[in-house]
């Protein structure tokens, strides 16, 4: 079984080690350890990855852990698929409301910017 250090998984994620380290504090990952040193085997390093995709897509820790710790508890998946699609639905709500903020603070943008080129061209004109 192939286990690397810690370093060696940091620098593989592109993460701090101390990332690492507060993930396995709030028992997200369970590293083993030899000679006192923290060693991860294939399986925390899938752990870690679908904690940096969780994070990439928005979910918070404690929903990550519980997916993750639904895993553990149904090891066919099904717990755990459910609870993601139940997260990812909220998610995708989440940046469908974002979404649409932003494209009214564009036309928002974009009406002042119409607003003071017309007060430029206005200005330029009576000097």
């Amino acid at each position: 079984m192939n286990h690397e250090s810690i370093t060696s998984v940091a620098r593989q994620f592109n993460v701090s080690t101390r990332t690492i380290r507060y993930y396995e504090e709030l028992g997200l990952i369970i590293p083993n350890r030899s000679k006192g040193q923290r060693v991860f085997s294939s399986k925390e390093k899938t752990r870690l990855s679908l904690i940096l995709r969780g994070k990439k897509y928005g979910f918070q820790l404690h929903e990550i852990k519980e997916m993750i710790q639904l895993f553990d508890q149904d090891p066919s998946g099904v717990r755990q698929l459910e609870a993601t699609i139940q997260y990812g639905n909220h998610k995708v709500e989440e940046v469908e409301e974002r979404i649409e903020e932003l494209q009214l603070l564009r036309s928002e943008m974009n009406g002042w910017l119409v607003k003071f080129n017309d007060e430029l061209i206005k200005r330029k004109g009576e000097s």
